[in-house]
């Protein structure tokens, strides 16, 4: 009888993202102080939201916003609602929010909050009374000028609009204090679509860095929510061959490739990719470790890790979720010579659209989708020359490159301020 492997020890969300910055922080030579300053989370709250389901039972619920540093501007940060939300990754995203928004140079700093539930076993009634319940125990720190909200996963434009309604029963309330809103209600134009678009030109960039031709790239998507839908699509559309795609039910491969429009349409259909004609079932962990040339991690944290890294044949692999990647697994990428876009750029599209909708709800004004797509594109392209760059100059990785332009950043301004 076959001995099982042992099991590999993981880190999680937190250490991933502390060993990230403590890294960067390092090579920078930061002080102690600044070091525990930038580690430490500006504010965190936790409420209890009671919640009256379907069959008169109430249930409570646990809820957190986190925000981790404000010191560049407002805290910017997603809603997730998930049965695994715990307190270390909600502060994990937050500190990874504030690293991201300060690496492609926008005026925010990070937040983050999230909910322990299972958006499947509830209707939209049940969730419409958690999310304005929610909102109203923490609508005392949320504001245009101090914390925005976002939608993260199992979160969307009509969560948005509860809480926008919610919250306009504060005083002093704005549309700038959520992002991601419907159109009617002062969204902006391509926020859907943004942090897969984002990930797509980050795809463009490496690959023309490493001079891959598009239309040999075989590529695996894990994950086909919002960002990984939109990923695919976008990368499908420079030339690439999606072959390989996953979610939350398991996975589908094509040698051939896969149609992501029907593929889209036959998840609308059924609310899976699996069983996706044509194509054959695989797991999520046979995904990450196909045969194909670009990988794609666009589900939860630490999906790559020391456990799997090793199988992973990916020449290039670009995060469209965030901390998918764990420091083990890291050290096994950059041995093997594989490249990783790190997560803190590659899925910056959408806090970069978050960015322009709060900019737009401020001055009242509304952008056309040519140059919401035109300022993204920019800013995202502009991010990556400056952590190529810096990866070169000082032979780093991306991500730690990455990391050292953000922490030095956002450390410069806690220093001008005399925090």
């Amino acid at each position: 009888m076959p001995t099982a492997k042992p099991a590999v020890a993981r880190e999680t969300a937190l250490q991933v993202a502390r060993e990230n910055f403590v890294k960067a922080a390092r090579i920078l030579g930061l002080a102690t102080d600044m070091q525990t300053l930038l580690s430490t989370a500006f504010r965190e709250l936790r409420v209890d939201v009671p919640v009256r389901m379907h069959d008169g039972r109430l249930k409570v619920f646990t809820g957190y916003r986190v925000q981790h540093n404000n010191t560049r501007g407002p805290a910017i940060g997603g809603l997730r609602y998930h049965p695994l939300v715990a307190i270390d990754e909600v502060r994990a995203r937050a500190a990874a929010m504030t690293w991201k928004a300060a690496v492609v140079n926008i005026p925010f700093g990070g937040a983050d909050a999230g909910v322990a539930c299972d958006p499947a076993e509830m209707l939209e009634a049940e969730l419409e009374r958690l999310t304005r319940r929610f909102t109203s125990r923490i609508d005392i720190i949320l504001g245009a000028y101090r914390d925005v909200t976002a939608p993260d996963v199992n979160t969307d434009g009509l969560v948005m609009s509860w809480i926008l309604d919610e919250y306009s029963k504060s005083p002093g309330h704005s549309l700038a204090s959520i992002t991601g809103k419907p159109l009617e209600l002062g969204g902006s134009r391509g926020h859907e679509a943004a942090t897969g678009r984002g990930v797509a030109l980050m795809v463009r960039e490496a690959a023309r860095h490493m001079g891959l031709d598009f239309k040999r790239l075989r590529v695996a998507v894990q994950g086909f929510g919002k960002v990984g839908s939109n990923a695919a699509q976008f990368v499908a559309a420079l030339g690439c061959k999606i072959v390989a795609v996953s979610d939350a039910h398991g996975g589908i491969h094509k040698a051939a490739g896969i149609n992501i429009e029907e593929l889209k349409a036959h998840v609308k259909a059924s609310g899976s990719v699996a069983g996706f004609a044509g194509a054959r079932k695989i797991s999520n962990d046979e995904l990450l470790e196909t045969d194909c040339d670009l990988l794609v991690p666009a589900a939860l944290e630490c999906a790559l890790h020391a456990g799997n890294a090793a199988r992973v044949r990916a020449k290039l692999i670009v995060e469209g979720a965030s901390l998918p990647t764990t420091p083990a697994a890291d050290a096994v990428f950059e041995r093997k010579g594989t490249v990783v876009v790190p997560d803190i750029l590659a899925n910056a599209g959408g806090v970069i659209c978050s960015y322009f909708e709060w900019a737009q709800n401020l001055e009242q004004a509304s952008w056309d989708e040519e140059r919401v797509s035109r300022d993204l594109e920019q800013s995202m392209v502009k991010a990556y020359q400056e952590v190529a760059a810096r990866a070169k100059e000082q032979k780093l990785s991306l991500r730690t490159a990455a990391y050292c332009i953000a922490v030095e950043r956002v450390a410069r301004v806690e220093k001008l301020r005399g925090t």
